[in-house]
């Protein structure tokens, strides 16, 4: 990526945490000037809580400054109140990694250990799947493809979580909260794309996302950055009911841009009930060789 651009997208960053952060929010008691026409912060209250002079900041969200010293994002960073997540990406953005050092994403593979891993946790009634760059669905156990859908019956190019979450009808029947999941998945791939700004693979999925989804193009305008660690999510499954899960986000030794998601619920929960009768639901379809969709409804024929 070239630093114009880079300059770009940290000016773009800049511009969407600001109008995000109201005075109040940033503790501000008295607003810099007088009446206001934002509802965010201005960049004289910004450059203000930074301790940068306006001139300095208004260049650096203009995209006319090329650099910034970690102090000067860290104070941003601060002011703005940015989450971990968040921070980091703004200091990826201030200090892109020289063109000569980039190389072009190689394919990922799951380890060996990190599959058998999968199957053991199928045996304990855990859904467990792992998202690659881009959000790439690399690998999941059954349950989690009886609970989510089964990517594995999808084309190789189709295996994404993004595009499962916004072009697939079932993404919206599945999840109870779907707006929440859709905006979180936006800013998940908003943080690889500052990860892996030169990945032609992460461009062209943002393209056609934003192409074929009015909510993705919105939700990607917001600039908004995600990275899952713990967290609940609902479901409503089309065998079972309502369910609420658990999750843990992990990532595997061998691959930093790996992401191993667990999913659990509570003990004697009517939601461990749910999953449970899912993976014996999911046996006795197998044995009986009982051909189904991908979110688990019985195939019918005229």
């Amino acid at each position: 990526m070239d630093r114009d651009h880079t300059s770009a997208s940290l000016a773009e960053f800049l511009r969407s945490a600001r109008s995000r952060l109201s005075p109040h929010e940033a503790g501000l008691d008295e607003p810099v000037l007088g009446r206001r026409r934002v509802s965010g912060l201005r960049r004289e209250e910004l450059a203000q809580l930074a301790g940068v002079s306006v001139d300095y900041y208004t260049r650096l969200e203009q995209g006319r400054s090329r650099s910034a010293s970690p102090e000067v994002i860290d104070a941003l960073a601060t002011a703005l109140r940015l989450t971990d997540a968040e921070r980091d990406h703004l200091l990826t953005l201030a200090r892109p990694m020289p063109a000569r050092q980039r190389r072009r994403p190689r394919p990922q593979r799951v380890d060996p250990a990190t599959w058998r891993l999968l199957d053991t946790l199928e045996t304990a009634y855990r859904p467990a799947f792992i998202l690659g760059r881009r959000l790439d669905v690399l690998a999941h156990n059954r349950l989690a493809g009886r609970l989510i859908t089964d990517f594995r019956a999808l084309p190789a190019a189709e295996r994404n979580q993004a595009r499962f979450v916004f072009l697939d009808p079932h993404a919206r029947e599945l999840y109870k909260d779907w707006a929440t999941v859709a905006a979180d998945t936006a800013a998940m791939l908003r943080l690889d794309a500052g990860r892996h700004p030169d990945d032609p693979a992460l461009s062209a999925l943002v393209g056609d996302l934003s192409i074929r989804s009015e909510e993705f193009r919105r939700y990607w305008a917001d600039y908004k950055v995600h990275r899952r660690t713990t967290g609940t999510k609902d479901y409503r499954h089309p065998l079972v009911g309502d369910l609420t899960i658990t999750y843990q986000a992990l990532t595997p030794a061998n691959d930093p841009d790996q992401i191993l998601f667990i999913y659990d619920t509570d003990s004697g929960s009517p939601s461990e009930t749910s999953l449970r009768l899912l993976a014996q639901w999911n046996e006795r379809a197998a044995d009986q060789h009982i051909p189904r969709d991908r979110s688990g409804r019985a195939e019918t024929t005229d």
